[in-house]
């Protein structure tokens, strides 16, 4: 099966003291976070966890515990983008994450991370012509330590709309313009451009519009064939597999103004006080009246076949 950890938090940048000692104690919990009441009980072994997908901003603190992840398929996807400290408040220097992104691609190789480049939304300040001379600075920055390359135009969520009311949907003709040059620049550098949610309107240059973390993402990484049960996407335009994701909303501290998984900083903060790096939650711990499921868990692996 496959265990997910950055839908809902970036647990590599802020969590990592807690996500090791849950590899070393092999089991982790999770609320609900719609009916905080249920809690679902999975277990981090090896031998039912095939993959662990990993979404973060910030790699470099997991860097410590990587030998406890040895024995598990990884794929990681790090978002690099181009902003600045008012839009992305609390994210590392980005010429460090480029050194961070090399080290960890050595570490876990490249078919195991992908470099996201999102949400793309245009201003005074960032106009396309910044888009691009940043993108491809990057991009050349990591050329030959990812294969892929996501991209995405902002969506204006609720919580997008509430945190950063400036924000504003980039048109379709921009969309394209950007889309075929950042493909071109892609190319160049080796890597495919997977639109995340995007349709199809950029296959035409070139991109892969198939989804930007499938199963075939996940055994290209492993290097084994998973025989998984078919499951929907997070969204209806969303072709990834995305499932038991471990994270918990409005705990992120990056406090990027574009985040869709982050109501204000104040209830954010709030939630971190209430983070013990012992227990077997994220925020919290157990408390009176929880239902606690012990998710059936089993291997994907197809032990008959063999990808590569």
């Amino acid at each position: 099966m496959i265990i997910n950890t950055g839908q809902r938090t970036d647990i590599p940048a802020f969590y990592a003291e807690w996500f090791a000692g849950r590899i070393k104690e092999g089991f982790v919990c999770v609320r609900n976070p719609y009916n905080p009441g249920q809690v679902s009980k999975y277990r981090l072994d090896p031998y039912v966890v095939d993959v662990i997908g990993f979404c973060t901003k910030n790699p470099a603190p997991m860097f410590p515990y990587m030998d406890l992840l040895k024995d598990f398929g990884q794929y990681w996807f790090v978002t690099l983008t181009s902003y600045g400290r008012d839009i992305e408040p609390n994210v590392p220097d980005k010429h460090r994450l480029i050194e961070d992104f090399i080290t960890l691609s050595k570490l876990v190789g490249t078919d195991s991370v992908g470099w996201r480049y999102d949400p793309i939304f245009l201003s005074e300040r960032y106009t396309m012509e910044y888009h691009l001379h940043a993108f491809r600075q990057i991009a050349e920055s990591l050329k030959g330590y990812t294969k892929t390359v996501v991209i995405s135009f902002i969506d204006l969520y609720p919580k997008v709309r509430k945190n950063f009311p400036q924000s504003r949907e980039v048109s379709k003709a921009d969309r394209l313009k950007l889309g075929k040059e950042m493909i071109k620049i892609a190319t160049e550098c080796g890597m495919t451009v997977k639109p995340c949610a995007e349709g199809n309107e950029l296959a035409q240059y070139g991109a892969d519009c198939s989804g930007c973390m499938k199963i075939s993402d996940y055994e290209k990484a492993i290097g084994k064939r998973l025989t998984a049960p078919k499951k929907k996407g997070a969204r209806a335009e969303c072709a990834c597999y995305l499932s038991c994701d471990i994270g918990a909303y409005n705990t992120c501290l990056h406090l990027c103004r574009y985040c869709y998984a982050n109501a204000e900083p104040e209830v954010v903060y709030t939630r971190n006080r209430l983070h013990d790096p012992s227990s077997p939650f994220l925020i919290g711990n157990y408390e009176d009246g929880d239902n606690i499921h012990e998710v059936p868990q089993k291997s994907w692996i197809d032990m008959q076949e063999r990808m590569f």
